[in-house]
């Protein structure tokens, strides 16, 4: 790096930026259907609550308030996830900064987020409540540090509020500031940082953040934890040994999966002069070390005494996303000339940059090609305008919440439900023609109004199943006469 280069890292911010904005082009130009966690938030932006399932709120909340002002968009998904994305990005930066002197290594560990396929590519594709807990991660993190190194109140404030953030993210966060406090308390020199009056205000920002939502869960705590629960332990018949087994395999391979790639650019940016810093280390190393050894013993406390037989790398973000910053933190230890290295990690950031947006729209685009369809391929906005022409509907009931927030995000101010979602039932007096609308299976599926549906009606309106009809719609990016079928019915449609 150049020495004016060396003095301002402000740069990295601008080239995120720049990405960032990239990406959100790339997502509104693939296709204007909407995937599974995008799904979910146009859907459930119809109501406001204090929970919502086996998520927490805290993404639905925050998407929730976007589309109070935007309305219900594909634009207003994307903007929201990518802004998330970049405030995470430059807050790592700004803890690499504070530990880190080697302006380039700032960069590289910043960057270097980029080098893990969960977070540059998964995150991109389609996670909206991993994206929350990286975000609420990156807070905590920073607060975290700056505790450590510069305390304050503004800094043990910031901590609280990544703690409060990453509880209503995912509950899984918990493990993250656990894991922090156990490294801290191991180090003579940063128990008083821990034993600070200060850390009270840590708490009670966090309590206060989370406070709605614990009692929305006090009194739904099956319903928010049973399908992660059951997840976790789907490991069949299995005997006990067969599951730890299965659990640890699982934990194995998502670290691999995580890691991987990160230790393998690593590992040809910097070669030879990487040895060095295998055995290198500093204060900050070691409680880093602490940190993920504890995050560990967490996850196998899981395996083994809750029954966990499959652990998902996804679950690993709230701690192994510092991976490339520890990463830099020994090599800088090391004394390893940065010079060289940077400029070929820059070519592989290059290579990040412009791969990944173009594997996220070729993925979609290259059916024309192929015939092979993803879920961004299947023309919903197109059937519901085919439907509209038949009779306008005051309400509709979709199949599953997939289905549920594509018809969301293109007729706002219909109400739509879920068969597979009960939490959203308002009252549907008078409001025909009611229109239902389902997804068939395109090799084999069954045409007929699906029993689950017809179960709702029978149950919710006391009405009997109509007769069901299909409509048959061109694909995105389809190959030559290749349609996607959906089934659909309407209740008192007029004429």
């Amino acid at each position: 790096m150049t020495e004016t280069d060396s003095r301002d890292i402000r740069w990295i911010f601008l080239l995120l930026a720049a990405y960032f904005v990239l990406q959100i082009g790339v997502r509104l130009a693939t296709s204007h259907s909407l995937d599974l966690d995008e799904a979910e938030q146009a859907f459930r932006s119809q109501w406001l609550a204090a929970g919502y399932g086996p998520q927490p709120p805290f993404y639905n909340w925050l998407q929730y308030t976007v589309f109070q002002f935007t309305g219900v968009s594909l634009a207003a998904l994307s903007v929201v996830k990518n802004f998330l994305l970049f405030i995470s990005y430059l807050l790592y930066g700004l803890t690499a900064r504070l530990l880190l002197r080697d302006k380039a290594l700032v960069a590289i560990s910043t960057l270097g987020l980029l080098t893990i396929p969960q977070m540059v590519f998964e995150m991109q594709r389609d996670l909206t409540h991993t994206v929350a807990v990286f975000f609420s991660a990156s807070i905590f993190f920073y607060g975290f540090i700056r505790s450590l190194k510069q305390p304050s109140l503004a800094s043990y404030l910031i901590a609280g509020i990544g703690i409060g953030f990453g509880l209503l993210a995912k509950y899984n966060f918990a493990i993250l500031p656990a894991a922090a406090l156990i490294a801290a308390l191991a180090d003579a020199r940063w128990r008083a940082r821990i034993f600070d009056w200060r850390l009270v205000l840590t708490a009670v920002v966090a309590l206060i953040i989370v406070l709605p939502h614990l009692f929305w869960l006090k009194d739904n705590l099956d319903f928010a934890t049973a399908r992660t629960l059951e997840k976790m332990t789907a490991s069949g018949d299995a005997s006990y040994l067969k599951q730890v087994t299965m659990g640890v395999s699982s934990l194995a391979l998502a670290i691999i999966s995580f890691a991987g790639l990160t230790v393998a650019v690593f590992a040809i940016v910097f070669g030879k002069s990487l040895r060095p810093a295998l055995t290198a280390g500093s204060e900050w190393t070691r409680l880093i070390e602490r940190m993920m050894l504890v995050f560990l013993i967490g996850i196998l406390f899981l395996i083994v005494f809750g029954g966990a037989a499959g652990i998902k790398d996804r679950w690993l973000v709230p701690m192994l996303f510092i991976l490339p910053l520890y990463f830099c933190l020994k090599i800088e230890a090391a004394g390893v000339t940065t010079g060289r290295a940077f400029r070929h990690f820059m070519v592989a950031v290059a290579i990040i940059m412009i791969g990944v947006p173009a594997a996220l729209y070729g993925s979609v685009a290259a059916a024309r090609f192929t015939g092979h369809y993803e879920r961004l391929n299947r023309p919903y906005a197109t059937m519901l305008e085919n439907l509209r022409k038949q009779a306008e509907p005051m309400a509709i009931l979709a199949g599953d919440s997939l289905l549920a927030g594509n018809l969301r995000q293109d007729i706002p101010g219909v109400p739509v439900l879920s068969v597979d979602y009960p939490g959203f039932h308002p009252d549907l007096a008078g409001r025909r023609p009611l229109l239902l609308v389902w997804l068939i299976p395109p090799k084999g599926g069954s045409e007929a109004l699906p029993p689950a549906m017809a179960q709702w009606l029978q149950a919710n309106l006391g009405a009997s199943a109509p007769e069901g009809l299909v409509i048959d719609v061109p694909y995105f990016y389809g190959r030559g006469d290749d349609r996607y079928r959906f089934g659909y019915a309407w209740i008192n449609q007029p004429g």
